[in-house]
């Protein structure tokens, strides 16, 4: 079992394994308690985001669209002597994880223009972003949240990495105030506290897509092929959490880390004639790998999935990405005919952005955000209760907070690769209903 806060991905990557939203997370770690946080701490300076004032151009490609369902806010103006409404937005501005947190920044950019109907307020306040560089640190983040908690600040969004966001929830319901978790991936976040949720996916939802690819898996053969280390042994032991109950027989074929010819490895993947072959990998050999399945016939013999990350990721699949399958927490278009996508899509477009993997996750806090400030903007009691159970469309299509542990459920997708190289491109296989991988009932911890 993984102590608190270790960040593991589900997917194949070149980055290290928390790459991919900080992955897989087997179960509520304990956690240190954080201690109250005292308003008389020296204050660290705070850098103001141009927020939503960088999305003045693109602000009438929104308009148009907010009056689709999932829609929050209101067409006042926002001026006269209302006071601003300040918003920490936590993130990755840099470290490993920056250019994760930069999609997350720019689909909330883009989600605060498209659910205040261009004006960047609600009620007649206008919400002032504050935006925090959390480095993919937790001390970092901590330290920013509770600079922003002790200004008067009673939301806070944001994280790409589940070890930032396992500190941050317990600071929230220290401070009742709202805190919104961004792509962090860790079931852990689910029922944390009254005050905690999340805008993105969770590890459930990604095992859930990957075991759609065999239907039921009861009576199924699935094996996990990783390396043979924290990150690949606690994919293992997420598989058999999510899909043994379920009927399916888990076994693993795990590699050293170290290991470059990876022939072998294949050969016993193609042997144990496996169902489903779920690859979780991480490191500069992911190409070789790919390369070792495709010429033994893996890819052509079963059904090899693994989790569909950003763009950069396309072109180390090689020939090999057309016969690999995919579950997808996001790609751009994956919404289908969905007019919310198509605003996130031209409101991040015409900001100058490219949407990718996490967008949708930072446009989705943002509605989150403006839905909760319709209920009030001081009382974060009230903003609790408007959240919980609230039904919206957004990027991706039908979503729902579950009033019971604020899980997000939401559709989840299947894809393949078609081309390869630069010109590979993620096509839609089919899109699965939030009911299909919803996770199960977490009790609230507090």
């Amino acid at each position: 079992m993984l102590p608190a806060g270790e960040a593991v991905s589900v997917h194949m990557s070149l980055r290290r394994p928390r790459s991919y939203g900080s992955g897989i997370h087997l179960a509520d770690h304990p956690q240190p308690e954080e201690p109250a946080m005292t308003v008389d701490r020296p204050s660290r300076p705070a850098r103001r985001s141009a927020g939503v004032l960088a999305f003045a151009a693109a602000t009438a490609l929104l308009v148009a669209g907010c009056a689709s369902a999932g829609t929050a806010g209101t067409a006042q103006s926002g001026g006269g002597a209302s006071a601003p409404v300040q918003v920490g937005l936590l993130y990755s501005k840099t470290g490993l994880l920056a250019d994760y947190g930069k999609q997350y920044e720019q689909g909330f950019q883009a989600g605060l223009a498209y659910a205040t109907h261009g004006t960047g307020a609600v009620n007649g306040h206008k919400i002032d972003v504050v935006e925090e560089d959390d480095t993919g640190d937790p001390a970092t983040a901590v330290a920013d949240a509770k600079d922003l908690i002790g200004k008067g600040v009673k939301i806070l969004a944001g994280t790409t990495d589940s070890g930032v966001g396992l500190q941050l929830a317990p600071l929230a319901a220290q401070n009742q105030i709202l805190y919104i978790a961004g792509p962090a991936a860790t079931d852990a976040l689910t029922g944390a506290n009254t005050y905690t949720f999340r805008s993105g996916r969770e590890s459930y939802q990604d095992i859930a897509a990957a075991g759609s690819f065999v239907g039921d898996p009861s009576g199924r053969r699935i094996l996990v092929l990783a390396q043979d280390s924290a990150f690949g042994q606690a994919n293992v032991a997420a598989v058999k959490a999510v899909l043994g109950p379920k009927g399916a027989t888990v076994s693993q074929v795990l590699a050293p880390p170290s290991a470059t010819d990876l022939t072998p490895f294949a050969q016993q993947v193609k042997s144990a004639r496996a169902d489903l072959v779920y690859v979780a990998w991480a490191g500069t050999t992911a190409p070789a790998l790919w390369t070792a399945l495709d010429q033994q016939g893996v890819l052509g013999s079963t059904k090899v999935v693994t989790g569909l990350a950003g763009t950069a990721s396309y072109p180390i699949f090689g020939n090999a990405g057309s016969k690999v399958s995919f579950l997808a927490h996001y790609f751009p278009g994956a919404g289908g005919d969905n007019p919310v996508e198509t605003a996130m899509l031209n409101g991040v477009k015409q900001a100058g952005g490219t949407p990718d993997l996490f967008t949708p996750d930072g446009f989705t806090a943002a509605q989150m955000i403006v839905h909760a400030l319709q209920a009030s903007d001081s009382d974060t009691g009230a903003m609790v209760k408007a959240l919980e159970g609230w039904s919206f469309d957004g990027p991706k299509g039908p979503e729902q907070i579950r009033a019971a542990d604020h899980a997000l459920l939401q559709p989840m997708f299947q894809a393949t690769l078609t081309g390869s190289g630069a010109s590979a491109q993620p096509k839609l296989l089919a899109s699965l209903t939030a009911a299909q991988v919803a996770p199960p009932v977490k009790p609230m911890a507090g």
